[in-house]
This record gives C-alpha cells, sequence and structure tokens, in this order.
C-alpha cells in the first residue's frame, strides 16, 4: 500500500497538495473583489495618516468657502488614487516580469495609503468623494491593462510618466490649499513624495520615454478628470 501511495504521488500530474497556481480567470475575479473593496470604502491603509489624529473641529479655522474648496481638491486627489490604484493593478495583471509585478503592486499598496487618508480628510471636511469613481475606476484599469501589454521598458515608461504628471498636480495643490488647512497639506505632502519614489524606481528599472502625443492625451484626460472630479 505504501509504495502505491508513493507511486500515485512520483506520477506526472499528480495532485500532491491544495495550493495551485492561479489562472487567467482567477486573477480577473480577484481583481473584482479588489475594485468592489476600493469602490466601497473597505481598504485599510498599512501606514498611518501623516496628519495625525483629527482634532475635535476637524476643519479648523478654514471659511466655509475655504474648507468647500479644499474638499473639491482633496476629492480630486482622492479620484486620482482611485485611478493609481486601478492603472497599476491593470498593469501588473498581464505583466510577465514577476519583479516588475512586484513594483508595479508596492506602489498600488502605497496608493491605498493615499486613497484612505484623502477619504478620511474628506470626511473631516464634511464632503463626500467623487459620483464618477466606479468610472474612473474602470477606464484607468483598462488603460493599465493596454499598458502591461505593451512590454516592460513601456509599462515602466507609463508609470513614470503617470507619477511625473501627479507630482505636478500635487505641486498645485500644495499652493492652492487654503493656508490654514495644515492637514490637507501635510497628506498631499506625504503622496507627493511617495509619488516621487514611484517615479524614480520606474525610472532606474529602465523606463521608456512616452512619444509625446501620448503624454499630451495623457495630460489631456488628466484635465478632464480633475475638473469634473472637483464637483461632482
Amino acid at each position: 500500500m505504501k509504495a502505491s501511495m508513493e507511486t500515485m504521488q512520483n506520477k506526472p500530474g499528480a495532485n500532491t497538495g491544495f495550493s495551485r497556481r492561479m489562472g487567467t480567470l482567477d486573477r480577473i475575479l480577484s481583481e473584482l473583489g479588489r475594485a468592489a473593496q476600493v469602490l466601497d470604502g473597505s481598504v485599510r491603509a498599512g501606514r498611518p495618516n501623516p496628519a495625525g489624529k483629527p482634532p475635535v473641529q476637524a476643519a479648523g479655522d478654514l471659511s466655509p468657502q475655504e474648507q468647500k474648496h479644499a474638499a473639491g481638491l482633496m476629492r480630486v486627489n482622492h479620484v486620482g488614487e482611485i485611478c493609481a490604484q486601478a492603472l497599476y493593478r491593470g498593469q501588473a495583471l498581464f505583466c510577465r516580469d514577476a519583479a516588475i509585478q512586484e513594483v508595479l503592486h508596492k506602489a498600488a499598496a502605497e496608493e491605498v495609503d493615499h486613497l484612505v487618508w484623502c477619504k478620511e480628510r474628506l470626511d473631516e471636511l464634511g464632503s463626500r468623494p467623487s459620483l464618477l469613481n466606479p468610472f474612473w475606476y474602470a477606464g484607468s484599469f483598462g488603460l493599465g491593462v493596454l499598458a502591461g501589454r505593451a512590454g516592460v521598458a513601456k509599462n515602466l515608461g507609463f508609470m513614470a510618466e503617470t507619477e511625473r504628471q501627479v507630482e505636478q498636480h500635487l505641486d498645485r495643490h500644495l499652493r492652492d490649499l487654503p493656508p490654514l488647512d495644515q492637514r490637507s497639506r501635510d497628506v498631499v505632502t506625504q503622496m507627493r513624495n511617495d509619488e516621487i519614489n514611484h517615479r524614480n524606481t520606474a525610472e532606474s528599472r529602465g523606463a521608456e520615454i512616452l512619444r509625446l502625443p501620448i503624454r499630451l492625451a495623457m495630460r489631456a484626460m488628466s484635465k478632464v478628470m480633475t475638473t469634473t472630479a472637483y464637483r461632482i
């Protein structure tokens, strides 16, 4: 009996355990589950909020107009993190390079932190995320899949260019936020630092510079997103 069992275990293709490699369908279903968590706000940050614990009066000394403006900017940032989360997970889905997959998943995890921090600040300001978040997520995930199919250099190039444009966008927000809104400023500053690290990582791994028409198209799409998300 013992010899028979050993023979069965040594046969090619014999089931020797319960673990198995995830197939394409498994990964797609996993991404659908992840998308649901991101969109319903059930994801959790891995790092503490850089703004610290919220004060009793979370909006601070902001006037109603400043509070509304700060909320609009943080809603834009929240949408940006929805897009970044979807983009990087889409890029990783069909990437054949395990090391680059790890880079993308690590960046996506840090974008989850940003997502949670932006949502917390929106709550403090008495506001809400964009109503169009499912649309932004689906569109960004699709773009990520296309980038992932284009090869490692272009995939990393897309990541680097995305982060470069996000850095510029966050720089503008640091200038535009109300002077007394230090909590939002602390969150945006940490986000900007992380985005710089993501870009540097992509470039050090061999990111290819994208063609000008692609960069301009990305900038135009970002403009549509930021303008819409500020209000809706």
